[in-house]
């Protein structure tokens, strides 16, 4: 920005750059009378992402700079898009009254709000938490903190690097804050797609951390929330803090506690794994992911606990089955399940409404909303507590019913309260007796002017006098040309129009001023009794926290019953056993996804650690292989989550750890290839393997050459087989049959495929498991089937033909390439080596055209065409 010499400055710019170098990272909103400005390089980037007008100031001028503003009513419109497009944006609010003040008025920064720092319902939304995250790279282990401000839940944990990778990646936070220093370890490992804030070194200090932690929650020490020697994680929370008093948030008595993610009470879910099954996002736009099926909930805190659910499964039997039970008993009770969702759809967003109040930026009409929560509860609580389902009876001793505030409340606020607190019309007749007084002084105006205008036409006898109002000079009488002279001498004459004339009178002079007074008047007394009430209202804060609490998780526990009734789920039998036995079961996605009319093809798995430890899957493409892995993946986490399972009959030993390794990408921006990272993802299975885990590999090796892929694939199998420790439950899907040579070997190895049907040259995939090894991979019929240009698919028919007839003339040889037969791009078409072409050439050859009719030659002509028709196209699961 151009700022020319101090004596071009204005007094206003000096004052907003004094404001902007304290927050340099920031785009300034100043408030400059009813508009908020933005100035430099701050209104070039404004109008862009608002598309706003970009003017000048001192246009011409050696101070000349950008200028771009908006009207301040229209902050809650604008702001959200700022933050969206990930600008940290300081507020500059007026300090003082402009009425009262001579000269430059006082202003400061009163709010920065951030990607990770908003309480903005159009920021936020509503079925998802908005996540600041802080990471601190310690000797040994990393820590990591969360904290949605917008709801006051606050977690904290450590690790190695890959746990806080599979952290962020399944919290997905929308700001993410570390120490300067180490901004290239953050990116090293775990890329630059973070929005970021790198903040001072001496913020990562374990003594400011914990100083600034045990001063908040008025504690001497952290025993209490189970991290006191966690320095890593009470260095990384302490960041939050500090980052939230950076940004002008002081008020945060909602953040009541700190809770530990304990790396060993939950199921191992690496990075890799929550992308691959697709748990929360999909790695392509027209996917659907587990969550969209799982989650039927009807609340707000409903939907963001199950988030938590799906990322985090437990590894507790005894806790798996008080919330497998739950459901079951909800799914007996459908009157129960049909009267709680009823109740739970006319709750609001409890935990975000009640954070406000805390942090006194609730409006009226959201006090109303909370009101309207709160008594939601009430029918909620008796149905539970009458209910002969214990897990559901201690919750509802869990709720709060709130008596004393939603009385007061109900007291206090008209029940059409509006969202401004300058509006007025917010408080009940009959609160306050002044206010009553005003009220009727202020709205009564309009009968006291009817019966002053009767008075003085009674009197003047001016039939066509008229009593208006305008903002230039107040309350006046208006008089036309025609009865001008009956105007009595104390009347002041004010102005003068074309056919009339305007005046006032002491009376109405008066009367006006008792009117404005007491408008004036009521605002404040609305104002003052509204604050009295948020202040009331924030003893309740922990009371509505916890009620929020319980009612998620009614939300996501109901939600897993009706899944589990539309959906025909039935309850996964859980236990410590090492056994995953699951019968029939589907993929709860794609059996979503299908035509209607088609069914979803189910299949059994069996796994354990003493007989049948590792499968190798064969079979083509398409067939089926990587959606019978993944199933086997959602099955085992949805029964660890609580919820009913897609089979008919589940008995799933605990999982500790699931790692999975299908598909993969190039990455290209880390110079990694396919294979780089496939390699990369399998070395972190085999690294971190437990006598729990359940491996699913898909294709393993393909990206290289075929005797390298088969002999890493053999070795992959042999090592998951031999650990002399974990025997890994493992499905192993792959294209190289002589892999089921390996179960000849090993004796937990079994081979399995995906069956298929070859007739008349076509291919009919059935997805059905079942024992042995497959023989064939049916490529060249897929490449066929997905479209590809018939002289290719004839082509390769040639070669592998080729190769075949070389594999069985000379077997312990090489397949001679110099020996194949040459291409040329047009291909006779009996040359080419197509079974449907071969027998075209046999029927012609065997055809006597010295004896056949005219009738039979046609007859014979359709049958040459369908022997040509193409096979249709198998519809791809």
């Amino acid at each position: 920005m151009k700022g020319g010499d101090n004596s071009t400055v204005t007094p206003l710019m000096k004052q907003y750059n004094a404001i902007k170098v304290k927050h340099p990272g920031a785009l300034l909103l100043f408030r400059v009378g009813d508009f908020y400005e933005t100035f430099g390089e701050d209104a070039i980037k404004a109008s862009k992402i608002l598309d706003i007008v970009l003017t000048k100031r001192g246009n011409g001028s050696a101070s000349e700079t950008a200028l771009a503003g908006f009207p301040h009513h229209s902050l809650d419109t604008y702001l959200p898009k700022l933050v969206r497009a990930g600008e940290r944006v300081a507020i500059c609010d007026q300090l003082e009254d402009p009425k009262s003040v001579k000269g430059i008025v006082k202003r400061g920064v009163t709010e920065l709000v951030t990607p990770g720092v908003s309480f903005n319902d159009q920021v936020l939304e509503r079925r998802s938490n908005n996540y600041l995250a802080a990471i601190h790279f310690g000797k040994n282990e990393t820590g990591i903190s969360f904290l949605d401000i917008s709801t006051g839940e606050y977690m904290t944990a450590q690790g190695d690097k890959s746990y806080i990778g599979k952290l962020l990646q399944s919290f997905s936070p929308a700001e993410v804050l570390f120490c300067k220093r180490e901004k290239e370890t953050f990116f090293e490992n775990y890329g630059p797609d973070f929005r970021y804030y790198a903040l001072e070194e001496w913020v990562f200090s374990h003594d400011f951390a914990y100083e600034s932690l045990t001063r908040h929650f008025g504690t001497t020490s952290l025993k209490g929330f189970g991290v006191e020697g966690m320095s890593a994680a009470i260095i990384s929370a302490g960041a939050i803090l500090h980052y939230l008093s950076e940004t002008h948030h002081k008020e945060v008595s909602h953040i009541a506690t700190l809770s530990r993610l304990e790396e060993d009470k939950y199921v191992w879910l690496d990075r890799f794994t929550v992308r691959n099954l697709e748990l929360i996002f999909t790695q392509h736009q027209e996917g659907v992911p587990l969550i969209q099926v799982l989650d039927q909930t009807v609340t707000p805190m409903g939907a963001r606990l199950m988030k938590k659910w799906v990322v985090l499964p437990l590894k507790d039997v005894a806790q798996i089955k008080r919330r497998l039970n739950t459901v079951e008993a909800l799914t007996q009770h459908s009157e129960l399940l049909d009267e709680l969702t009823q109740h739970l759809k006319q709750i609001n967003d409890l935990e975000r409404l009640i954070s406000k109040v805390a942090v006194r930026r609730v409006n009226p009409r959201e006090l109303m909303q909370l009101v309207k929560a709160l008594d939601a509860i009430e029918p909620i609580q008796q149905s539970l507590a009458i209910s002969d389902i214990p897990a559901l009876q201690k919750l509802a001793a869990q709720l709060a019913p709130c008596d004393g505030l939603r009385q007061e409340i109900k007291k206090i606020l008209r029940p059409d309260a509006p969202m401004l607190t300058n509006q007025g019309n917010m408080i009940n007749q009959g609160v306050h007796e002044e206010l009553d007084e005003l009220r009727a002084i202020a709205f009564s105006g309009k009968d006291y002017l009817a019966q002053l205008q009767q008075r003085e036409m009674k009197n003047t006898g001016i039939s066509s006098l008229k009593i208006a109002y305008n903002k230039v000079f107040g309350y006046y009488l208006e008089v036309t040309h025609a009865h001008k002279d009956k105007v009595p001498a104390s009347w002041i004459r004010k102005q003068t129009l074309v056919n009339a004339e305007r005046y006032i009178t002491e009376e109405l002079k008066t009367y006006e001023e008792k009117i404005l007074n007491a408008e004036e008047r009521i605002y404040t007394i609305e104002f003052s009794l509204f604050n009295e009430l948020v202040l009331y209202a924030v003893d309740f804060v922990a009371q509505v926290q916890q009620n929020a609490r319980v009612v998620g998780i009614i939300d996501c526990l109901s939600s897993f019953a009706s899944i589990a009734l539309t959906n025909n789920y039935v309850k996964p039998e859980v236990s410590d056993a090492h056994v995953l036995d699951i019968k029939k079961g589907r993929h709860p996605v794609i059996e979503k996804q299908l035509p209607l009319g088609e069914s979803y093809v189910p299949n059994d798995i069996f796994l354990d650690n003493e007989e049948q430890q590792i499968i190798i899957i064969t079979g083509p493409n398409m067939a089926g292989k990587s959606a019978l892995l993944r199933q086997t993946a959602l099955i085992v986490l949805m029964a660890q989550i609580g919820s009913f399972v897609p089979a008919e009959a589940a008995s799933v030993g605990i999982i500790d750890k699931i790692f999975t390794r299908v598909g993969a990408s190039d990455n290209l921006s880390k110079g990694e290839s396919t294979f780089m990272v496939e390699m990369t993802e399998t070395a972190s299975i085999l690294n971190n393997l437990s006598d729990r885990s359940l491996v699913l590999m898909d294709e393993i090796g393909r990206g290289t050459s075929t005797y390298d892929g088969i002999s890493i694939a053999w070795a992959i199998v042999e090592h998951l087989h031999n650990h002399p420790k974990c025997k890994g439950k493992t499905l192993f899907a792959t294209h190289y049959h002589e892999l089921n040579q390996l179960a000849e070997d090993l004796p937990r190895v079994k081979n399995y495929n995906v069956s298929v049907k070859e007739a008349n040259g076509k291919i009919l995939f059935m997805r059905k498991l079942v024992e042995g090894g497959s023989e064939h991979s049916f490529g060249i019929h897929v490449a066929q089937m997905a479209g590809m240009p018939n002289s290719v698919v004839l082509r390769a028919n040639e070669i592998m033909h080729h190769l075949e007839q070389d594999k069985i003339s000379h077997p312990e040889q090489q397949p001679d390439m110099q020996a194949l037969p040459k291409s040329s791009y047009q291909l006779s078409m009996f040359e080419a080596q197509d079974p449907q072409l071969q027998r075209l050439k046999e029927t012609v050859e065997q055809l006597d055209i010295n004896t056949i009719t005219p009738v039979e030659a046609l007859l014979k002509l359709n049958e040459l065409k369908l022997l040509l028709a193409k096979p249709k196209r198998d519809k791809v699961r």
